[in-house]
């Protein structure tokens, strides 16, 4: 019987690229179809600006309440844990977890806290920041907050595993890190994730699967219309609406601007059966984009196989596994470990009345929501 995935299985379309995404295609394509028309539930604008020596994308957003999580700030620290609360079980704490996030729904809507300039965002769950280690920082931030002086100042995906350099960086300049997610990562595939027998098994499943395993370099319409699909079964038909809902478009736009390398599995009549867009930027690979057919059984096993692919391709070019947040159960079977993700806010131009309450969030989230996320791995 056939343990592991065979060399046939796979097939390379064009040489996987590990080059950091294009940010002026990835912003230009944005302003020039609107924001709505790659993701339905993002309205932003964007522009280039440079730190360091860094094309940065920078998003705008002007207050809207409700839209996905990875533009709107309210969303990913009110809607969505809202949501969750139907979703994890969390014993005696609900009541308080419940009352908690209502209290955040309304300090944050008063803040106004959508109305923000996000530095980096690729409008990704996570945005790897690459080789940008905070060159250029105060500069950016001086420059920004002149332009907006009503805005928020914003860059997510902080932590010091991910870009040590640059949390210390936003430290140093005054920023605000208020604790978002819990994150799961791998420091060696080879070491802690090839070796693990749930691994193996995965790769099992993949060798008896009969899928193709393909790098695409180019997404044609009708795979794109269906990797579209498959993101869409899960991430938002089975998780949360308030996850960004990429469209075709947006499909074609990441992989044509390097935002992400896609590796998809097909059956023999050429349907893909799952997806993933990877991520690969300052050493580390992390999978904002995954998708699969849910109307098949459990037992097909396509989301061991696409979290398979993700691995492998880590482990193939030497990188760290970014793993996001979620599933932590089974990512530390795989051998990931856990770290605290962190927005940071810069807040120094604004009214004392939008500036302060955040120290106080800041504290909460610390002393509160962060021991509960590690209890319960969520």
């Amino acid at each position: 019987m056939t343990s592991q995935p065979h060399a046939a299985q796979f097939r390379q379309a064009g040489a996987p690229g590990l080059a950091g995404p294009d940010a002026v295609l990835f912003v230009d394509r944005m302003q020039a179809v609107g924001s709505r028309a790659l993701i339905a539930n993002v309205e932003a604008q964007g522009f280039v600006e440079q730190a360091g020596g860094h094309a940065l994308p920078v998003i705008v957003t002007d207050g809207a309440i409700g839209t996905s999580y990875v533009a709107a700030p309210h969303s990913a620290y009110a809607l969505y844990p809202r949501a969750e609360l139907d979703l994890v079980d969390l014993g005696w704490m609900r009541v308080p977890a419940g009352m908690a996030i209502a209290a955040a729904d309304r300090l944050l809507r008063s803040l106004d806290i959508n109305r923000a300039v996000q530095i980096d965002n690729w409008l990704l769950s996570t945005c790897l920041h690459g080789d940008w280690k905070g060159e250029g920082l105060a500069d950016l931030r001086q420059r920004l907050a002149a332009r907006f002086p009503g805005h928020y100042l914003l860059i997510r995906s902080v932590d010091d595993w991910s870009c040590p350099e640059l949390t210390t960086a936003l430290r140093a300049d005054g920023w605000m890190l208020l604790p978002c997610r819990q994150i799961w990562v791998t420091d060696d595939l080879q070491r802690d994730w090839a070796v693990r027998k749930s691994v193996k098994n995965d790769g099992r499943k993949l060798a008896q699967s009969g899928l193709m395993v393909e790098d695409v370099a180019r997404l044609t319409d009708a795979d794109a219309a269906r990797v579209a699909e498959l993101y869409a079964m899960l991430y938002i038909a089975k998780y949360s609406t308030l996850n960004p809902q990429y469209t075709p478009g947006w499909m074609q736009l990441a992989v044509e601007s390097g935002l992400f390398h896609l590796r998809v599995a097909r059956e023999c009549t050429g349907q893909i059966m799952a997806a993933v867009g990877i991520v690969a930027r300052g050493g580390i690979a992390t999978n904002p984009m995954m998708g699969y057919d849910t109307q098949r059984p459990q037992s097909d096993g396509l989301y061991r196989i696409a979290s398979w692919l993700v691995g492998d391709f880590a482990l193939r070019h030497g990188l760290r596994l970014h793993g996001s947040a979620g599933a932590g159960h089974f990512k530390q079977q795989r051998g990931a470990r856990s770290q605290i993700d962190c927005m940071a806010i810069h807040a120094a131009h604004l009214p004392a009345a939008r500036r302060w309450p955040l120290r106080g969030i800041a504290a909460a989230l610390e002393t509160l929501a962060v021991p509960q996320l590690k209890q319960r791995m969520l």
